[in-house]
């Protein structure tokens, strides 16, 4: 009985040691690891704000899938770049607000989840609109990618 109670003891000891990190909010990354994902991020946005598909492109994987609302799936990089070529021809986006709500990291692949306005100005002059959502992007380790990380998968959940 002793014997059972010692190998319970050490075996609930293991999965709570493995699963501390994670529990404690360890996994947040090194320094440098949020660096280069705040960079990702922030490059991405710029990008956005110039119509800046080369720039876009550079931080997201050639597999890269993205649900950009309940009815859009896309993927693949050239996927991606066909609908932003369609979306900069009519309109200009501009990230008006980012706020990073959560961050973890798990070896060679991040998950973070934010809330986002964008501020869609149509290009033949009409007023402009504010999209408000939040989105959950996996971030994955790439050496193509200036900053080290590109996006991998993206969801996104449009304000009701």
């Amino acid at each position: 009985m002793i014997r059972f109670r010692l190998v319970w003891f050490f075996a609930v000891l293991l999965v709570i040691t493995g699963l501390a990190p994670l529990v404690l909010g360890q996994n947040s990354g090194t320094n440098a690891d949020r660096a280069a994902l705040t960079r990702t991020g922030d490059a991405i946005r710029a990008g956005f704000a110039a119509s800046d598909m080369d720039t876009i492109l550079k931080y997201h994987h050639p597999n890269v899938e993205k649900w950009l609302s309940p009815t859009s799936h896309t993927v693949g990089r050239e996927a991606l770049r066909a609908e932003l070529e369609e979306t900069f021809k009519t309109a200009q986006l501009m990230f008006a607000e980012n706020h990073v709500e959560s961050a973890i990291f798990m070896g060679d692949t991040a998950v973070e989840v934010s809330t986002f306005t964008i501020r869609v100005t149509p290009k033949d002059g009409g007023a402009a609109s504010m999209a408000k959502g939040r989105a959950m992007v996996v971030y994955v380790r790439s050496k193509q990618s200036p900053t080290g990380w590109v996006s991998m998968r993206e969801l996104i959940q449009p304000e009701q």
